[in-house]
């Protein structure tokens, strides 16, 4: 509660708020944004969202979308000043601030009250005001108790609503991880009573794919998906080469690794995608297995227990070889 009345303090007159989120936002980090921005909007406050890159484009139909200031070197010195000039800056779905990349150091050295609404694993203290619960099934699911404990669900409508929807869907995996709560239920229930249609964001988000994307998730399918039975585990790993083929857009690659991890008695996947600069890395696992520890220990990554990231700046084949050399340190997790 003492977190929720220094905030509410904080926004009792009209600020210059920021909210800013994660390197390539997904449904959960761009919609908790967006949610928070409209709510804030209504409340008075003059507010900008700023996300450290661009973001897939079936996420465009949000409220709020169009206003959103994408951080490049064009864009740099509006972002530096924006910053700087902000009274409240609110940090959502990230823990470090390595994970904004160039707005970091802007970030850490601005004036304003920094607020973290987050709910991944060991957040750095770089905050005034933190919610952060690691037993949050999403950003967005906080996004919306943040606003309750304000006193000011009734200002949750229509287009708010539906950006907070779509972060939890997303990161429940429309509802089927662990991590979906009676607590989640009931505030998507309350959503959709206030006039959610989440058939309409389910559409928006899952069926909406470019004809060169389902194509490139074919090809992935047939003849990129290796098995390891003896490990009980899957993985993916595609080139640089293989993107540009596909014309692979942001957001071509969500969701991937969860296609290995469907596999029958597969307990751990991997997707590595080759971005040129670094190989980018994503896992995934069920019951006990943490791949956040696998992460954090191996591929200077992290994120929750059952999903996670990382990074290798090896090439894509050194880095897959590293991978799969190091299941042998874990056979008695993948196994028994």
């Amino acid at each position: 509660m003492q977190q929720i009345n220094e905030l509410k303090e904080l926004l009792q007159s009209p600020k210059k708020i920021m909210i800013t989120t994660h390197h390539k936002p997904d449904a959960d980090a761009l919609g908790s944004s967006l949610g928070l921005a409209g709510y804030l909007k209504k409340k008075g406050h003059q507010v900008q969202v700023i996300t450290p890159s661009d973001y897939p484009s079936f996420l465009n139909w949000m409220s709020g979308n169009e206003e959103v200031l994408v951080y490049s070197p064009k864009t740099d010195a509006q972002a530096q000043r924006i910053i700087k000039e902000a009274e409240v800056i609110f940090c959502l779905d990230f823990s470090a601030l390595s994970r904004i990349n160039e707005l970091g150091p802007y970030v850490q050295q601005a004036t304003g009250t920094k607020v973290l609404i987050d709910h991944h694993l060991q957040p750095e203290d770089f905050t005034d005001i933190t919610f952060s619960d690691t037993n949050a099934a999403a950003t967005a699911e906080l996004v919306f108790e943040v606003i309750r404990a304000l006193g000011d669900e009734s200002l949750i409508d229509v287009p708010i609503g539906e950006c907070l929807y779509a972060g939890i869907m997303t990161d429940t995996g429309s509802f089927r991880h662990a991590s979906t709560t009676r607590n989640v239920h009931m505030i998507i229930a309350d959503l959709i009573h206030n006039g959610v249609d989440i058939c309409k964001v389910h559409r928006n988000i899952y069926d909406s794919y470019s004809e060169s994307r389902l194509r490139f998730l074919g090809y992935v399918l047939k003849d990129k998906l290796t098995v390891l039975r003896e490990f009980n585990t899957a993985f993916i790993a595609v080139t640089a080469e293989e993107l540009k083929e596909y014309n692979s857009q942001t957001g071509d690659t969500e969701g991937l690794v969860n296609f290995a991890l469907s596999i029958e008695g597969v307990r751990f996947a991997a997707l590595f995608i080759d971005r040129s600069e670094a190989v980018k890395i994503s896992f995934r696992s069920v019951g006990d297995i943490s791949v956040n520890e696998f992460a954090r220990q191996n591929f200077n990554g992290g994120g929750h227990k059952n999903a996670a990231g990382g990074i290798s700046y090896l090439p894509l084949n050194e880095t897959v070889e590293k991978f799969v050399n190091l299941l042998p340190q874990y056979a008695d997790q993948l196994v028994n």
